[in-house]
């Protein structure tokens, strides 16, 4: 398939065929390359490469043609100029923004973040000297206070982990151009097929692909996309830092690939299923899911997403009085999580296998009551990855849990 095929061709038929190189051999599937470095027919040759006078393959740690292979499928499903692939999706979300950033630089971001890219913007960042101030990011007046003075990176994730807000990209987006920003969203709840950031007016997109993309709790991986220019800084960084992508993990995220889109769609149906159930459920408090009309920000979600993803956030109802960040409250979410039989209580989400996460006291740790608390998350709030299992059974399951509580 040539490049110019890519073009007309739509996201399913480009996870399938996309990036795909034969060797000599004209297999049907994807080669392999399991090496760490690649020989020369001349010195001359290999002093050209280095010197960047010819393209060519010279080490793993800069490129491998499996990596390649997974990096040109998904830019191709994305619909970006360029991608990278990385080890891990925090490292994929450390190096977008380290990439460009120094010393006095301002970083602006939502602060409904996945806890440890809160803890890489604290911890690290503000150590180094870089400025990083937080908003509200699914209200549009706190980025306009922000974004009214110069600032060198946004960053964003929409829907955001766990509580599912919905940024206006858009907006933002307009706001990025004025002060001179580059804008980064993390894409990973919504998925490539659910919504297009750099359509939006984004211009990068970061994903742990540890999710949906693998989808199947094999491997570790990370993505940045965006245009070649800024694209070739990550690429730069992470050469030198070392936190590229193996090329056995590529392969698993390239054939992964071929079915995210079934994969996703049965989810985000099952889930939109459930988050209506759920929000009926006399147990349930709150019922977060992007495309349910009682989401705070549906019309916005109608907007940007084509689909709702497949994670369902719930705070479960708690008796009159009950303080929804003390002991009572995480009592009653490890109740109802101990009770499920076919769910599984874990940390990752976007698996094949439905999964139950109590952010409180585990993605979210780290940033202590107050900031949780700030993004609406309570002691009482569940976050549900929901898999590929019959929806008949998960309603079972979560019923028969919330019986528990």
């Amino acid at each position: 398939m040539t490049p110019d095929d890519a073009l007309n061709l739509r996201p399913d038929t480009l996870a399938v065929r996309a990036g795909h190189t034969r060797t000599p051999f004209d297999e049907m599937s994807e080669a392999i390359f399991m090496t760490q470095g690649y020989v020369y027919p001349t010195a001359a040759e290999a002093e050209a490469a280095f010197a960047g006078e010819i393209q060519r393959y010279q080490y793993s740690r800069y490129a491998n043609p499996t990596v390649t292979m997974f990096e040109e499928r998904l830019a191709a499903i994305e619909g970006a100029e360029d991608c990278f692939a990385t080890a891990t999706g925090m490292a994929a979300v450390f190096v977008s923004l380290a990439s460009i950033l120094k010393a006095g630089d301002r970083l602006v971001s939502s602060r409904a973040l996945f806890g440890t890219s809160i803890a890489t913007f604290d911890d690290y960042f503000a150590q180094w000297g870089i400025i990083v101030d937080y908003v509200d990011g699914h209200v549009n007046k706190d980025w306009e206070r922000a974004l009214a003075t110069p600032a060198t990176a946004i960053y964003c994730e929409s829907p955001t982990n766990p509580m599912q807000d919905v940024v206006d990209i858009p907006f933002v987006a307009g706001l990025a151009k004025a002060a001179g920003a580059l804008f980064i969203v993390d894409n990973v709840f919504a998925t490539p097929l659910g919504q297009k950031p750099l359509e939006l007016g984004a211009d990068a997109v970061v994903y742990s692909a540890t999710k949906h993309i693998d989808g199947q709790g094999r491997v570790l991986g990370g993505a940045v996309l965006g245009a070649q220019e800024y694209v070739d800084k990550v690429r730069q960084m992470v050469r030198t830092m070392g936190a590229t992508m193996s090329p056995f993990t590529a392969w698993v995220l390239g054939k992964s690939l071929e079915t995210l889109s079934v994969r996703v769609k049965a989810q985000a149906a099952s889930a939109m299923d459930l988050a209506a159930w759920l929000e009926a459920h006399p147990k349930v408090a709150v019922s977060r899911y992007p495309l349910l009309p009682s989401h705070p920000q549906h019309e916005r979600a109608m907007a940007q997403m084509t689909m709702g993803g497949t994670l369902v956030t719930i705070d479960i109802a708690l008796p009159e009085g009950t303080d929804p960040h003390g002991p009572e409250a995480k009592a009653a979410a490890f109740r109802f999580m101990d009770a499920l039989r076919v769910i599984d209580i874990s940390n990752n989400l976007g698996d094949a296998k439905s999964i139950a996460t109590h952010p409180a006291t585990t993605t979210h740790r780290k940033i202590g009551p107050e900031r949780r608390a700030m993004v609406g998350m309570s002691d009482a709030t569940v976050r549900l990855s929901i898999g590929l299992e019959d929806v008949e059974d998960l309603r079972d399951d979560l019923a028969r849990a919330l019986d528990a509580v």
